[in-house]
């Protein structure tokens, strides 16, 4: 477990004062039902207030970077960002999901690929950050793995369309694929990882539940590599 701690730890770039909330938050109820804990220490409590400091983070943050945009846009922008296959890739990036504890039937069932288990579990980790390091603590790492390209999502644009346009802007690329690099996980809830390729090269990789959301996650990397 202690392994574990030091490794999301690095990725978030936050050490804990209280080891145990970190614990908590990475404690699936599947876990704990298994280990006989009480379900109170699971990270389903925790999990619930992260989801509230993350709609107080993003709205906070929304509300003050587009000063012109209505509050329909605002709040389909702010649902694109923290909905629950933007926060399994910002999981995913960090590491989060084999982290997870888990209990063997779940883990039997492909439930470390679950996103919604992965996404519950990233939001359990913001409620833990905030309690153990209060609200800026956790808007840090909010803004660095969920808010760091909010442009791309401006007007509700599709990201692969966004990147057609930027390329054609001032980028010299003839050729955009988009391939398939692997499907992972049990039938009901497929992993899909895509790379976009400019000319060949490769400028992001994306994943998501479906072949779809892959890539456009895909095209939101290669949006940030190209500047």
């Amino acid at each position: 477990m202690e392994d574990s701690i030091n490794k999301i730890q690095t990725a978030i770039g936050y050490t804990f004062k209280n080891k145990d909330i970190i614990k908590e938050a990475l404690t699936h109820s599947s876990f704990a039902n298994e280990m006989r804990i009480n379900k109170i220490h699971c990270n389903e409590r925790l999990e619930f207030l992260g989801d509230a400091i993350l709609e107080l983070i993003s709205s906070d943050y929304l509300f003050k970077k587009y000063p012109d945009m209505e509050e329909g846009q605002l709040s389909k922008l702010r649902a694109s960002l923290v909905c629950e296959p933007a926060l399994y890739v910002s999981a995913k990036r960090i590491g989060l999901g084999e982290l997870i504890l888990l209990g063997k039937g779940e883990e039997k069932c492909g439930g470390r690929e679950r996103p919604s288990i992965t996404s519950d579990a990233f939001e359990a980790l913001l409620g833990a950050i905030y309690l153990d390091g209060g609200l800026e603590k956790a808007k840090e790492v909010v803004m660095d793995h969920v808010l760091y390209d909010t442009d791309s999502f401006i007007e509700l644009k599709d990201p692969k369309s966004l990147l057609q346009e930027k390329i054609q802007a001032g980028h010299k690329v003839s050729k955009i694929d988009y391939e398939l690099v692997s499907e992972e996980g049990p039938e009901h809830s497929k992993v899909f990882t895509v790379r976009v390729c400019l000319d060949g090269k490769e400028y992001g990789r994306g994943q998501g539940a479906s072949k779809k959301i892959a890539e456009k996650n895909a095209a939101r990397q290669a949006i940030t590599n190209l500047g």
